[in-house]
Formats: C-alpha cells, structure tokens, sequence
C-alpha cells in the first residue's frame, strides 16, 4: 500500500476515534493498528506495537514527570501560592491592575516551580480571583490573565515537556533546553502584562500601592524558601550535581518539607495529592508510550519523510517553511495535548528544521512554544478550561478577551522562530553549546574528557585506565565495549608519563 493512502487511514481513523469521543491514547493505539495492517502481519503488529510501547516509557529521564505532576500537586495544597501572589505583589502594586500583574508573575514564578501551566493556572487563579472578584476586577478579564500567562511554565524550567521533547529527540541536553526556555517564557510573560497594562489604564482598574519596608521584608522572607527550590534544582541540573530525574526527587521532598513547615499539609490530603498524581501520570505515561507506537508506525511506512518532501516542496525559502511548520503546530495544539503533540511531530518536523540550520534547542523551544498557545485555545486547551472553571464562566466570554493575548503571543512566536538568540543565548554564554559546531550536532570525538575532568587534568584515555584497572583488583578479565567493538585492555593505549628532558 503507498504512503498516501496509509497516512490517509491512520489519521482519518485518529480523527474520527476523537470526534467520538475516544481517549486520545486509545485513539492513538488503535489509529496505529489499523494503519499496520496494511503492511504487516497481526503477528508482528501485536510483538512490535507492544514492544514499542514498552520502550517509550522504559526511560530513566521520563520518571521525572511523574515526580515533577507530584511536586506541582504539593506546591498546588502546600500554601506555596499564596506566598508567591504576596512576592508578586511587591513589584507589581504600583502598576495599575496590580492584582492581575501579580497573577501573572505569580504564574511565572509557580510555573517555574511546579512545572504546570495546568497547576500554575488552577493555584494563583484559586488564590487571587475571589480578590479580584471583589475589587470590582471584570471576570473574562481577570479570566483571560490567568489563563494567557499560565503556560509560561511550560517554557521557564523545570518543565516535563522539554524532558518529553529531549527524549524523542535524540537524547538532547535537557540542561541546554532548561536554560533555552527562560527567555521565550519570560517574553510570554511581559507579554501578557502588557496587554494587562493597556486594559487595565483603558478601564482605569485601581493600584494596590507600595508596602512599607518591614512589609516588603515579612513577605520576602515567607517566600524565599519557595524560591530557593528554583535556584537548588535548576542550579543542581545545569552545573551537573544531578540528573534532571534525581532533580524532580529532591524537587518532592522539598516541597513535602515545606508544605509540613506550613503546616498546611494533612495525612489525607497528601493521600489525595499522591492518588492525584498518580493519576495524571499513569495518562501522561500511557500518552507517550502509544505515541511511541504511532511513530514507529508512521516510520515504517515512511510518513515523516513524505511529509517532510511535501512541505519542502512549497517553497526553498526557509522563512516561508518555517511559519507553514508554525501554522501546522498551531493548529494541531487546537485538537491535541501536549504531550502526543510533541511525540508525534518531532520525528517529521525536526529533521526539516536541522535541514534549514535550525538546532535541536531552537527548534523545541519553538515547539513547546507552539503548544503553550495550543494550551489555551479551544478546543482542547486544558488551561482554558481550568481557567473558566475556577471563575466560573462560559469559554465563549473568556475566548473574546483573549484575543489580543493570542496576537500578543505569535508576535513572540514568531520572533523565537526568527531569531536563534533568544533561545540559544543563553545556554551560550553558559558554555552549554558546543564550541565550533552546529548546536544540532554532537561534537566530534577528538578524544578529550569533559570540561570539568578537564580543569583536573583528567583526560579520557586515563579514564579508560582507571575502568581497567579497578577490576583487576580483584583478578577479573575485564573487556570493553567500543562502538559495538569488543575491545580487550592489551589493545588500548595508555598515556604515557612525559620523561623529563636531559642536559645535553
């Protein structure tokens, strides 16, 4: 069966399970199925989707999720919120609106804790609506606020997509992703209190005013601990401490310490959160390992390169290839979750990206850049939802108010895309990128240790030494594996000690 008519079959088969009303994982595994059996057999469907789908989710990187979904459901019960809405209003009380300037750096800084536009948007919504209710806030406004700038979390670290998007694509530096991510999600933020701004002197909505020093004082100090998670787990993952998964643990258990020194955390409300969480993850997890099949399906019969062919065929100008991929992405975060989202397209648009010279790093932050609008645009946007239910109004009243948000946003879209610097600029100067080389490509193996073993003068073949000998201590044989080369120690060359020059 040709490409075309496998492509039409599985997503015409994806698209009608959804408008069914079908889970989207089931969809997904089922759409996958069906677009198999034209060139496999049901013996070999059943074996490879199944062990597919094992190997999506058998990843060391991918447990963070589900302790990241923890920590944000801690922080979400653990009076962390309405801490952080009190910082906020330390910077934001003289600006007029200063209720919704402090939602959104108040969502700026949870998102950055928690991780979750969806937790970001359900906390400081829950905490500073009722205020703003009462000050005579209008509701699709103070509505609109909290649900544009909650998917900064998505893009300022930690967040689980960059962990999702570094696992499918190759294996990318999830430190390099984190440290890209700050400035897009900062822009969306001052984005969003711009168009806040405007609003708010157009319908002259008054100012909270300055606090006094001891004030300012009292509530830094209440909210310090909270930010210093910030500085522990982004500052651990970046300088190499530990991984991005040994990060979301210490992530929990400092939240869970917090939370008990508030004394705002019960036996069963942490009962609650942990079943919560648990849940969330098991349809998150479920999410990527069907996708996983819906990519090896998709391909082995080629799909990816197809539409890779078509979309290059449009035009050989980059820009205009570019913004066909935004469109297409914007489109599809209006009828697909996140996570699917980014499993699905990184395989067929990645390599067209690296094609036209984008790097990896650009190109997922332009990714989850695209899906943080899809997060709040109907009809799937979850933060969307969340948003309306905490205010308790109708999606239609809020989608009118949220429009200068939108062009807001793909103005800012549009200058991630354009303009590598924005997102590589700072793991640049972090040294993150590699020097000399295309920041989508590996750099070559010239045989030296990585910068920090470096400074102590450790190179690799004396790593090598080092592997070799600690065996023997106990006279064991001991080979190596070297690209998929048994290498036996006699066959490796040790670095020699230099000998010192005579005198002639």
């Amino acid at each position: 069966m040709s490409i075309g008519v496998t492509a039409i079959i599985l997503f015409a088969v994806f698209a009608l399970l959804l408008f069914a009303s079908c889970p989207i994982s089931v969809s997904i595994v089922i759409s996958s199925i069906v677009a198999a059996i034209s060139s496999l057999s049901w013996d070999q469907i059943t074996f490879i989707t199944m062990q597919k789908m094992n190997s999506g989710v058998e990843s060391f990187s991918l447990l963070a999720i589900p302790l990241f979904i923890l920590a944000g459901n801690i922080m979400n019960n653990g009076g962390i919120a309405r801490r952080l809405v009190n910082f906020a209003k330390l910077f934001v009380g003289w600006i007029p609106g200063s209720l919704a300037q402090a939602n959104i750096v108040g969502n700026m800084l949870f998102g950055a804790l928690s991780g979750s536009s969806v937790a970001a948007a359900s906390a400081m919504g829950g905490c500073i609506y009722p205020i703003q209710k009462d000050e005579g806030y209008d509701p699709a406004f103070a509505t609109a606020v909290n649900i544009a700038s909650a998917p900064t979390g998505l893009l300022i670290p930690p967040t689980s997509a960059f962990i999702v998007y570094s696992t499918v694509a190759g294996g990318v530096s999830i430190s390099t992703l984190f440290m890209a991510g700050y400035i897009p999600g900062i822009l969306m933020g001052l984005g969003s209190m711009v168009v806040a701004f405007l609003y708010a002197k157009k319908h002259n909505y008054p100012v909270s005013g300055r606090a006094s020093a001891s004030e300012a004082l009292k509530v830094t100090l209440e909210a310090l601990p909270s930010l210093l998670l910030i500085v522990i787990v982004i500052g651990g993952i970046v300088g190499g401490i530990f991984t991005a998964t040994e990060g979301a643990g210490i992530c929990v258990l400092y939240c869970l310490i917090l939370s008990v020194c508030y004394k705002s955390l019960t036996v069963q409300s942490f009962m609650k959160i942990l079943v919560s969480s648990a849940c969330t993850s098991g349809i998150i997890l479920f999410l990527i390992s069907a996708s996983s099949a819906m990519s090896f399906v998709m391909a082995y019969s080629g799909i990816p390169a197809a539409i890779s062919s078509a979309i290059m065929s449009v035009s050989t100008n980059k820009y205009v290839i570019l913004l066909l991929m935004n469109i297409i992405l914007l489109i599809v975060g209006m009828f697909m979750d996140i996570t699917p989202a980014i499993l699905i397209f990184t395989p067929i648009f990645l390599p067209i990206a690296e094609s036209l010279g984008m790097s990896n790093i650009q190109f997922g932050v332009m990714l989850i850049f695209n899906m943080c609008m899809g997060n709040i645009t109907p009809p799937v946007g979850s933060v969307l939802f969340v948003g309306c239910g905490i205010s308790k109004i109708s999606i239609e009243e809020v989608t009118k108010t949220l429009l200068p948000y939108f062009a807001v946003l793909l103005l800012l879209l549009l200058a991630v895309t354009y303009i590598p610097a924005l997102s590589l600029g700072v793991p640049s100067m972090m040294g993150l990128l590699y020097k000399g080389a295309v920041p989508s490509s590996p750099p070559a193996d010239d045989g030296t240790a990585p910068l920090f073993l470096q400074h102590i003068g450790i190179d690799s073949p004396a790593l090598i030494f080092l592997c070799i000998q600690l065996p023997h201590i106990r006279n064991k044989p001991f080979y190596l594996f070297a690209e998929n080369k048994l290498i036996s120690p006699d066959q490796i060359q040790m670095p020699c000690r230099p000998q010192p020059r005579q005198r002639k």
